[in-house]
């Protein structure tokens, strides 16, 4: 969506804004769950309880940290809140849609754009804290689940309004991101000062990597040579002493520690109409080609723009190389997507095993909670078309280890409401399969059942043009989001591997073993990821207190997960940290290897390096995971890593 410029005053029609008898409000969170409660008559008197015709909530306030708070709203019709994540520091005008309240889920074809909203100042998650039709209120919460240290957040004006009088920073035009793409409002050791300190830095890194090496000559795709199996020229996968591995096409026994975005274009952060929280705007004489961005050209990315002051015009093979050899450094052997192999010389020794993600059949015109009209004959040409454009290409490589035909469908357990969205939306051959099936009867049951139908036919439809274009590659399915029930992960057939994303401590092993014994698989984690609230950028799904239990954080993760017999891999989300100001769905996650000036966190390297030359002997059983959890707060840490983040996704 756009960011919308704030209307003129006189466009307005404010139903009631804040006297100045309103008192400011203040909450300090300093407990593992703080929350602070005001009748609306504290928050300002002459604010009403009848809410009825409001469309916009508009708050002004400053929060000490980039942590997510949840703003609560206690009405008559039902308790509601939603999960705000400010700009630290700042005094913020945010104009939240009533909507987002009152309204559930949209129509998006992935989990995190159906809950995830943009702002201009702010951005919103719409999943957590319910729905209702608000009207009545009585009060206003505000609540911040295990703060990573002593926050507190303002309040100094509350106003109602029927139409948008747009998002604002409100400190007087100073900026937040600074020239490199960092949070202006902020310390923390090594923030970058200037070009020539940024070089020293680089430069030191290069030195202290591994060599330019050529890989091992006895498992060069990065595999274990123990024990070794059968090579066929790909990776496959074979159960060995009733534990699952990837075998590569070596016949190495291969564990994928894996991350996404290393080598592929950057996520970027618009500017149109919220140009002023930039000290600049990196312009293209400056950066290298596809980085550039002015008003006219949007968004743009700070990282792109420092890879050019660190490579010049070579930044695109010189950052593939060394992005190769931080990998391989650090232990990582799976790199997401083949833009990383792509960008290296033809036959480079530094080429890394990928997996694949197709595209073209779950984002398309037409498709309602990633559901297309799987019942069409254009759908089926639609997928035959890009099975062959992007698997014939790669058909014969044999450093791709397989591909994914989705990603966190959102339907699962919201059946009912994709049959709503399809009886509303435009004519198609599912709106007919639904209408005549209905007339023999509407229940939920019924309604399941025919969702469950028709992504029986999503696979068969999609399973079939793969297999037609690639039989070389693994299938490595889709990467289910959140906690599918069992009767949706039974429908997930054809696959040689059964691929999740999951956002937990670790992954929870009740849920890992039902999956299991529905489909007797190896199981791939396609996506988890820690992050911290620092540097002006929200902690991610999952929150750790501070970079050092971010380390502490991945450990944890991987080493229980390669103790499972079933699990075969884990992929973390993502190598650079996102933008400050967000990228497209408003995420500003501090979960990178690598921080937008292109230098790595020390301590989840240094962690990382330490649980990679175990997941051998984890994998085997002979080695017992790490048992130190990490913490999230200095007030505590959840028992279930889900009470801090967004529980469709996790």
């Amino acid at each position: 969506m756009k960011f919308r410029r704030a209307l003129s005053a006189a466009s307005l029609l404010v139903l009631m804004v804040v006297s100045a008898h309103a008192v400011p409000l203040k909450a300090t969170f300093a407990s593992e769950v703080s929350t602070n409660q005001w009748p609306i008559a504290d928050v300002d008197p002459t604010l009403p309880t009848d809410w009825s015709d409001a469309q916009f909530l508009v708050v002004e306030y400053r929060c000490s940290t980039s942590q997510r708070f949840e703003l609560g709203l206690v009405s008559d019709e039902g308790n509601v809140s939603k999960r705000i994540h400010p700009f630290a520091g700042v005094w913020t005008r945010a104009s939240i849609p009533m909507r987002f309240f009152r309204n559930g889920l949209g129509d998006a074809d992935e989990l995190a754009s159906t809950v995830n909203q943009p702002r201009a100042s702010y951005w919103i998650n719409i999943e957590a804290g319910g729905h209702a039709p608000v009207r009545t209120v009585r009060s206003i919460s505000v609540t911040m689940r295990y703060p990573a240290r002593t926050s507190t957040l303002e309040i100094r004006k509350v106003s109602l309004a029927k139409t948008d009088p747009g998002d604002a920073i409100l400190d007087g035009g100073t900026p937040l991101i600074d020239d490199f793409g960092q949070y202006v409002h902020g310390e923390w050791p090594g923030k970058a000062r200037n070009v020539a300190a940024l070089v020293k830095e680089w430069q030191a890194e290069e030195r202290m990597l591994v060599p330019k090496s050529k890989a091992s000559t006895t498992c060069p795709y990065g595999g274990f040579s123990a024990n070794r199996r059968k090579g066929t020229g790909f990776f496959r996968v074979e159960k060995v002493d009733n534990r699952w591995w990837f075998v590569d096409p070596s016949g190495c026994r291969f564990w994928s520690a894996g991350v996404n975005g290393a080598g592929s274009d950057p996520p970027r952060t618009h500017i149109v109409g919220r140009s002023k929280l930039f000290a600049s705007i990196p312009q293209s004489a400056q950066i290298p080609s596809g980085a550039s961005a002015d008003p006219l050209r949007d968004p743009v990315s700070f990282y792109l723009a420092n890879l050019g002051h660190r490579f010049g015009d070579s930044w695109r093979d010189r950052s593939a190389q060394l992005t190769s050899r931080r990998m391989r450094g650090w232990g990582l052997n799976t790199a997401y997507g083949a833009e990383l192999n792509d960008a290296l010389p033809a036959g480079s020794s530094q080429r890394q095993p990928y997996v694949l993600p197709l595209r073209g059949w779950q984002h398309i015109e037409g498709a309602i909670m990633g559901m297309p009209d799987v019942y069409s004959d254009a759908f089926a040409r639609r997928v035959e078309a890009e099975a062959a454009q992007q698997l014939k290409p790669r058909k014969d490589d044999p450093w791709m280890i397989g591909y994914f035909i989705g990603n966190e469908p959102p339907w699962p357990a919201r059946e009912s409401q994709l049959v709503e969205l399809v009886l509303a939306g435009q004519p198609s051959e599912l709106q007919k399969r639904f209408k005549a099936e209905l007339s023999n009867g509407d229940s939920p049951a019924s309604r399941k059942a025919m969702v469950h139908a028709a992504f029986t036919k999503y696979l068969e439809v999609v399973n079939a043009a793969v297999r037609r274009q690639d039989r070389n590659h693994l299938h490595l399915g889709i990467r289910f989001g959140g906690t599918p029930p069992d009767d949706v992960i039974a429908l997930a057939r054809g696959f040689d591997v059964y691929s999740m994303n999951k956002y937990r401590w670790s992954p929870p092993k009740d849920f890992i073993d039902r999956v299991y014994a529905i489909q007797d698989l190896p199981i791939l984690i396609g996506e988890f990821h820690f992050g911290v609230p620092e540097r002006g950028l929200a902690p991610g799904l999952v929150q750790a207190m501070n970079q050092a239990e971010r380390g502490v954080a991945y450990s944890y993760y991987v080493e229980n997960a390669a103790a499972h017999p079933a699990i075969i891999g884990t992929h973390w989300y993502q190598w650079i940290d996102q933008p400050a100001t967000g990228r497209r769905d408003g995420e500003n996650y501090n979960i990178g290897w690598i921080d937008v000036t292109d230098r790595p966190y020390p301590e989840l390297v240094a962690a990382a390096k330490a649980t990679h030359a175990k997941v051998d002997a984890l994998h085997l059983g002979a080695l017992m995971p790490t048992t130190r959890r990490p913490k999230a707060s200095e007030f505590g840490t959840p028992e279930d890593s889900i009470f801090l983040g967004i529980p469709a996704i996790q």
